[in-house]
């Protein structure tokens, strides 16, 4: 149960079944007024007209789940840009890291080049 920011009585909480359910508008609509419509990256007031998103705070890549409290609004063009770029790096990093761990990472097929040894003797 999380409190409904429109007053009066708990509204039970929107999880998606599956991680591609899009939220339904009324829980859009909750999360920006608990937000008190804030883009919750820059911390800018969002305005009529202005375009915006309901973004995932802890991305799905990375373990967050498709749940209401993990949402939050986020402003279209600058911040939500900036924050899926990280994101995208971030999951990326991930990927690589579990798959050298796993061992399905390519080795590399460069040789290691040596000096050499060094000369002791002149012959």
């Amino acid at each position: 149960m999380i409190d409904n920011p429109l007053g009066g009585r708990d509204v039970q909480e929107w999880i998606g079944k599956t991680p591609n359910t899009p939220a339904p508008q009324r829980v859009i609509d909750r999360v920006f007024l608990r937000h008190k419509g804030r883009c919750h990256r820059s911390g800018l007031k969002i305005h009529a007209g202005d375009k915006w998103d309901v973004d995932h705070v802890k991305p799905l890549g990375l373990g967050g789940e498709n749940r209401e409290t993990n949402l939050a609004p986020i402003l279209r063009e600058e911040p939500h840009k900036e924050k899926t770029a990280e994101e995208v790096k971030m999951m990326r990093k991930a990927d690589r890291m579990g798959r050298k761990f796993r061992g399905t990472w390519p080795k590399s097929k460069a040789q290691i080049k040596s000096r050499g040894f060094a000369k002791t003797r002149d012959i």
